[in-house]
């Protein structure tokens, strides 16, 4: 029994490390000069100055609506942890982890969301600005972030306290 809660706890530690980097880091999408925009702002290297030019990318509603579902996945991968951690300590022997389920299933929908409002709508975006690129790292961390929280919530909900 020691060796699964050790496993889910590593599991829902690596999910939040992916979604702390999804989020916060700034290779949403790459340009094919190698420049990335993340999903808080647009940075280029100008190469005459070697200053790094920024301005905010949230001028559209959907993008808005990444920023909140990821920020949203977030807390609920961190809520759920917390009251794991909670219910590890003050739960009753032989209940079952319905709340911390929950709450990650939640936070593996709302990174879905972002990631597909993304990815529908990301050439909109794209083609304003500067055309090419393609889906950088942080992208596949989000998408990769979906099954597992999806995989963790369902193992939170069938999983016991045990002795």
């Amino acid at each position: 029994m020691s060796f699964l809660l050790f496993a889910v706890t590593a599991l829902h530690v690596l999910i939040l490390i992916l979604l702390f980097v999804a989020t916060l880091d700034k290779s949403w999408w790459v340009l094919p000069n190698q420049d990335t925009v993340n999903i808080w702002y647009d940075c280029i290297l100008d190469n005459k100055t070697q200053v790094w030019s920024c301005q905010s990318v949230s001028k559209s509603e959907w993008l808005y609506a990444v920023q909140a579902f990821m920020v949203l996945s977030l807390l609920f991968s961190s809520a759920a942890f917390i009251i794991f951690m909670c219910q590890l300590y003050t739960m009753k022997r032989g209940s079952l982890f319905y709340a911390t389920g929950i709450f990650q299933i939640l936070a593996a929908i709302s990174v879905f969301t972002a990631a597909m409002i993304y990815t529908t709508h990301v050439d909109e975006f794209q083609e304003d600005r500067r055309p090419g690129g393609s889906y950088g790292y942080c992208f596949v961390l989000a998408w990769l972030s979906f099954p597992l929280a999806l995989i963790s919530g369902f193992v939170y909900i069938h999983l016991r306290k045990k002795e």
